[in-house]
């Protein structure tokens, strides 16, 4: 099987196994989706955050209203209290975005317990220990995340809460950072060593017949043109080879600045040593008065 190493830009994302008999259309469609599902898992992982701070998403038209504002209007949300989890306790959310019934201690682990395995299985730590990633680990993460709001709110959430809405994949991310980050699969495409895959062609077409091989491909929108090569090096080979280059100076200075000749005294600098060694006359000490 080939191994792809999936980047946007010049950062890793995750392995992908597949077969260079692969078309390159099932191919992109997979790897957007993966890619689209791993920005899913940290929209949900960010606000669940908050959700086991804070509780439930308010209304719209409640939010960000002080409470004397909510009451001068006569506005009252009307699933605080209906999707509020057990022993619920109260941390009123200074951003006014949620309605402060938050779920007790034990409750909150289990929330941040589900976030942290879900970061896991989709974590980038994955391309350094060669752990391909693949949709049915997305779906789990997802799931990962399902259960643990299904046993903090038995109740439901809001139909308006965002985690629901990105679980229910009715999420609208119209206007906003994440929309951006986010790839169409009909204008995704993927390069490599330059050129782009061609729509139609096999993964062989591109990449040859050798199917155990490891390429490095680029993600990208049709919109975004052609993604800046691979450089020669990486930044901690770049890194080595400057500290390198700066010791060599280092020394050379220290050279230059050494007028100190007396390593002439020095047997190893004696360029008649080896002629006393093959007449024997090595290691022979003389001093004045001495008789044979």
């Amino acid at each position: 099987m080939v191994i792809l190493l999936v980047k946007r830009a010049n950062e890793n994302q995750f392995l992908y196994e597949t077969s260079v008999d692969k078309s390159v259309d099932d191919v992109v469609k997979d790897i957007t989706a993966i890619f689209n599902g791993r920005l899913k898992v940290t929209r949900i992982c960010y606000e669940m955050e908050e959700l086991q701070k804070h509780g439930t998403f308010q209304p719209i038209e409640m939010q960000g209203l002080t409470e004397e504002q909510i009451i001068e209007l006569k506005l009252e949300d009307p699933w605080a209290k209906k999707c509020a989890p057990q022993d619920y306790i109260v941390q009123k959310d200074e951003m006014g975005r949620r309605c402060g019934f938050a779920p007790p201690t034990h409750l909150q682990q289990v929330l941040k317990k589900a976030m942290e395995t879900a970061k896991e299985m989709i974590s980038k730590k994955r391309v350094d220990l060669r752990q391909c990633l693949t949709q049915k680990d997305v779906a789990r993460a997802l799931d990962e995340l399902r259960g643990a709001t299904k046993i903090v709110f038995p109740a439901g959430l809001p139909p308006h809460d965002p985690v629901r809405m990105e679980l229910d994949n009715v999420e609208d991310l119209t206007g906003t950072h994440a929309a951006n980050e986010v790839i169409d699969p009909s204008r995704a495409c993927l390069w490599a060593c330059g050129k782009k895959f061609i729509s139609g062609n096999k993964l062989s077409d591109h990449l040859g017949k050798n199917d155990k091989t490891k390429v490095t491909v680029k993600l990208c929108s049709t919109s975004e043109g052609a993604p800046g090569r691979e450089p020669v090096m990486s930044e901690e080979e770049r890194k080595q080879l400057m500290l390198h280059a700066y010791r060599k100076q280092e020394e050379w200075k220290k050279l230059e600045q050494d007028d100190d000749d007396s390593y002439l005294d020095s047997k190893w600098a004696d360029g008649k040593n080896l002629k006393r060694q093959f007449h024997g006359l090595d290691n022979i000490a003389w001093r004045p008065g001495m008789k044979n």
